[in-house]
């Protein structure tokens, strides 16, 4: 008796969405930014092509962008009103709702990985501040210095968002937000979804945005979808979007991106928010929506095909 058919894989990722300016990064870093999504896309569709689970997927794609310099996750993170770095980060297993989330951590160099670890212990599904980092080491997850964190380019923006602070003007999307996330459907037909940031530049200390929060912006359900937001944390906190999506889908019958298009018409764009999300549905359909000038993306489709984008053209 020959074995049962296996689904094709699919895996999408974001990289944050904002103004974007073209004129914000050189022709090479724009090129570099693309480079790491093309390989974070790989290293995620590479254990989905060899049966491997969608969580674990949406763990190596994720972690693949928090060690990229051009992303605000991990290496690379924004800093707060501090200098410091807290960072954010969650997961989730659509096939059986196990979660796991972290809030300010500070030392744990991918944490998703920690958000990983979390949800395979079950309780407690989420950690913040120093429990976190501790934890970590202790089950033999690699941190690291703060010095780490910072790149150039962080601690220039941390000056420029404190000059604006100074003279009352107003920061671009880009200047102040920053998010990677990954969503998956393996060959087994599970789904799975995950998050990490930095938060914003020049957050106040202690403040946790919507990467670490499950039902806001990440959220996975088998037969349903995966989803990971990008924006204006509070925002996806208060409307409970990665929950809402699903919501919508399952009781009211919606396409995914119906879903998320409808959500940011009504909660973000009448309000001059940002917002942007990444998304796949149980038939693996891609959904990358946002209301900025552009969003960090890019997915390998059932066909193998893979696809970058920066902005809407």
């Amino acid at each position: 008796m020959s074995p049962a058919p296996t689904r094709r894989p699919v895996i999408a990722l974001h990289g944050g969405c904002g103004v974007m300016s073209r004129s914000l990064l050189s022709e090479e870093e724009w090129a570099d930014a693309r480079a790491d999504i093309r390989k974070a896309l790989e290293a995620g569709y590479a254990i989905l092509s060899e049966g491997g689970p969608a969580v674990a997927a949406v763990e190596a794609c994720v972690m693949a962008l928090e060690d990229s310099p051009h992303f605000n996750a991990g290496h690379g993170a924004a800093l707060n009103a501090a200098g410091g770095h807290e960072l954010d980060a969650s997961i989730m297993d659509g096939a059986t709702a196990l979660a796991g989330a972290v809030a300010g951590a500070r030392a744990v160099r991918n944490p998703v990985r920690l958000a990983r670890r979390l949800m395979e212990q079950n309780i407690p599904m989420m950690l913040a501040g120093p429990a976190a980092d501790e934890y970590a080491a202790a089950h033999g997850l690699e941190t690291m210095p703060q010095s780490y964190f910072t790149t150039p380019r962080r601690a220039e923006a941390l000056q420029a968002m404190r000059a604006h602070d100074r003279l009352g003007t107003f920061a671009s999307e880009s200047e102040k937000h920053g998010t990677v996330g990954a969503v998956a459907l393996d060959c087994d037909g599970n789904l799975a979804a995950a998050t990490s940031t930095g938060g914003f530049t020049n957050k106040a200390v202690g403040r946790v945005g919507d990467s670490a929060i499950i039902g806001a912006g990440t959220y996975a359900r088998n037969g349903i979808c995966a989803v990971s937001c990008t924006g204006q944390g509070e925002q996806f906190i208060r409307h409970v979007v990665g929950h809402e999506i699903a919501a919508r889908v399952r009781y009211a019958g919606h396409s995914v991106g119906a879903a998320i298009r409808m959500i940011l018409a009504e909660s973000f764009t009448p309000q001059g928010i940002g917002g942007g999300v990444i998304a796949i549905d149980h038939a693996g359909t891609v959904t990358a929506e946002f209301n900025t000038e552009g969003m960090f993306r890019g997915w390998i489709d059932a066909n193998g095909e893979l696809f970058v984008a920066t902005h809407k053209d």
